[in-house]
C-alpha cells in the first residue's frame, strides 16, 4: 500500500519572491489527490519540494518518520527511493532508446542483473502500452508516447508514491482521457499514494479522490474532491468554470478595480455544478483498494464538512449502494 504524505505549514520563496506559504495537508495513503492551480502558482515547485529537490524556507514533509526539509541527507536520499517521479516533458535522455530511458534508475540505484531489468522494464513498458517501441529514441515518438514512457520509468523502482507533473500537458482531448484512465489503472494495481498536478479540467473531474487548489501563494482548499467540486470560492467557480469573470487575470490576479467593475456588471449566471462520476479500472484491472478505506476515511468526517459536499458525498454513496443491488443481466440477453 502506498504511504501517507503530511505537509504541514510549508512556506517557499525564491529570494523575495514569495511562491507560497504556510501550506498544510495530508495526502492519504494509497489514494489518488489532484493539485489544481493557474499557470504560475509554484504547483511544480510543490511537488519539487515534496521529494526534497528544493527546500522549503519552513515547514515540514513528513513521509514514514522521515522530514524532506529538515531531516539528515543520507535519509532524505534513502525516503526519495520510495517515489516515482513524472516529469510535465517525460525528461528522457534524447541519445538513449526508451528502453534504456526506462532501465536507468534500475541501473544507477540497484544491483540487479540485466536479465532482472529487462525483465522488469518490459514489465512496464506494457502497463503503459509502448511494447513494440523499446528500441525507438524519444525524438522517433509522440508526445503522448513520452509521456508514457516517462510514466514507466518512474514506475521501475517500484515506488509506494508517485508524482505526476502534468501529464496532460501538450495533449489533445483524447489523448488525455487515455492518460487518465492509465492513472487510474495503475492506481488500482499498485495501490500507490499519487498526487498529480495540473491545470486540465477532465482529469480533475474524473481521476482524484481528492483535490486542492493554489491561488495567490496560499492553498485555497484540499479534501475530499466533492469539497471542491462543489464549493462556492470565487477563485474556484472560475477555474472549474472556465470564465473570464472571478479573481484570475491574464497574470495570476486581477486588480481591485476590476474586480470591483466585474461585480457590477451583468453576467451570464453559472448554472448547477454537476459531479461526474470519478473513473473506474479498465475490465481486467482489479478493484482500487483506495475505494473503500476513502469511503470510510471520508464518512467519517461528513459532519466536518459544508453542506453542499456533504450532500454530493451522500449522493454519490447512495448511487453506487443502489447499483451494487441491481440484477446482472442475464447472459446472451443483449443488455
Amino acid at each position: 500500500m502506498g504511504i501517507e504524505v503530511v505537509v504541514e505549514g510549508l512556506t517557499k520563496s525564491f529570494g523575495k519572491q514569495s511562491i507560497w506559504r504556510d501550506v498544510s495537508l495530508t495526502l492519504p495513503a494509497g489514494e489518488v489527490s489532484v493539485m489544481l492551480g493557474p499557470s504560475g502558482t509554484g504547483k511544480t515547485v510543490f511537488l519539487k519540494s515534496l521529494i526534497g529537490l528544493l527546500k522549503p524556507e519552513k515547514g515540514r514533509v513528513l513521509i514514514n518518520g522521515v522530514d524532506m526539509v529538515n531531516s539528515p541527507e543520507r535519509d532524505i536520499y534513502e525516503t526519495r527511493k520510495l517515489f516515482g517521479l513524472m516529469f510535465q516533458d517525460g525528461a528522457l535522455f534524447g541519445s538513449m532508446s526508451l528502453f534504456d530511458n526506462i532501465a536507468f534508475p534500475l541501473r544507477e540505484h540497484t544491483r540487479k542483473k540485466e536479465s532482472e531489468i529487462r525483465r522488469i522494464v518490459m514489465e512496464r513498458i506494457e502497463v503503459v502500452g509502448l511494447l513494440g517501441a523499446e528500441g525507438k529514441l524519444p525524438g522517433e515518438i509522440s508526445g503522448g508516447m513520452r509521456k508514457r514512457a516517462g510514466l514507466a520509468r518512474a514506475l521501475v523502482l517500484d515506488p509506494q508514491i508517485i508524482l505526476c507533473d502534468e501529464p496532460d500537458s501538450g495533449l489533445d482531448p483524447v489523448r488525455t482521457a487515455y492518460i487518465s484512465q492509465l492513472l487510474i489503472d495503475l492506481n488500482a494495481q499498485l495501490d500507490a499514494t499519487m498526487l498529480i498536478v495540473t491545470h486540465n479540467l477532465d482529469i480533475a473531474a474524473t481521476v482524484p479522490d481528492n483535490m486542492g487548489m493554489l491561488f495567490l501563494r496560499e492553498l485555497v482548499t484540499f479534501g475530499p474532491r466533492e469539497v471542491l467540486l462543489t464549493s462556492d470560492e470565487p477563485v474556484v467557480a472560475q477555474f472549474l468554470g472556465g470564465r473570464r469573470e472571478g479573481p484570475i487575470g491574464m497574470s495570476e490576479e486581477k486588480d481591485a478595480a476590476t474586480l470591483a467593475a466585474e461585480a457590477v456588471a451583468p453576467s451570464a449566471p453559472a448554472g448547477p455544478r454537476v459531479i461526474v462520476p470519478q473513473l473506474e479500472p479498465s475490465p481486467g484491472m482489479p478493484p482500487r483498494r483506495a475505494v473503500a478505506r476513502r469511503r470510510e476515511r471520508v464518512l467519517g468526517m461528513i459532519d466536518t464538512l459544508p453542506p453542499a459536499a456533504r450532500s454530493a458525498i451522500r449522493d454519490t454513496y447512495a448511487r453506487s449502494a443502489e447499483a451494487a443491488t441491481l440484477p446482472m443481466p442475464a447472459a446472451g440477453s443483449g443488455a
